[in-house]
């Protein structure tokens, strides 16, 4: 029973985290409809990455250097904030270039961009190391590894839903991208 609880809960706590990551990847899909498989199975990887690291370095820094980082804490949405913020205004942008049709832009994803949007996405999972504090290591690594799960075919999903309704939107699609991850980086705050 104690197993399937842990389990339950591990994955519940992989959907929640997920929801920032699936809205970003629903973007991308959405800003690059004809995306490969294997971008789209990259960016997931990137995103479910993160979301395996951070529980982990939170639960690292419980059992070592709480201290420092309880006074950090209050910056942790505002760095995602910022970045989001940053990478959703230049997708506005590019948009508003492409209907005056001004844009020398590809729209494409570059993999700087996409590390950005995977630090940004994950950054509230490295509060879960608190909550995961009491965990042994194996069992910390364990819960990280059903989010890693849990992330990457949310994220895929998101993406299958980003192309659908970026080959509807052709044109608008860039502009609409940056506005979904302008929304989350102000959920991200609020």
């Amino acid at each position: 029973m104690i197993i399937i609880e842990f389990l339950v809960s591990s994955v519940l706590l992989g959907v929640a985290l997920a929801m920032d990551a699936f809205s970003v990847s629903m973007a991308n899909g959405l800003n690059e409809p004809n995306m490969k498989t294997r971008k789209r199975i990259m960016i997931a990887s990137v995103f479910a990455g993160f979301q395996f690291l951070m529980p982990l370095i939170g639960w690292f820094m419980v059992h070592t250097i709480i201290e420092i980082f309880s006074i950090l804490q209050m910056f942790v949405p505002w760095v995602g904030f910022v970045l989001l913020i940053f990478i959703g205004g230049k997708m506005i942008l590019n948009g508003v270039m492409e209907w005056n049709g001004s844009s020398d832009e590809t729209g494409l994803l570059r993999k700087r961009e996409l590390f950005v949007q995977g630090i940004a996405t994950s950054i509230d999972a490295l509060s879960v190391g608190f909550t995961i504090s009491d965990y042994s290591i194996v069992k910390a690594i364990m819960c990280a590894m059903i989010i890693l799960i849990v992330t990457f075919f949310i994220c895929l999903l998101g993406l299958r839903i980003g192309r659908y309704f970026g080959v509807k939107l052709a044109g608008k699609a860039s502009f609409l991208g940056g506005m979904i991850l302008v929304g989350i980086a102000i959920h991200l705050i609020i």
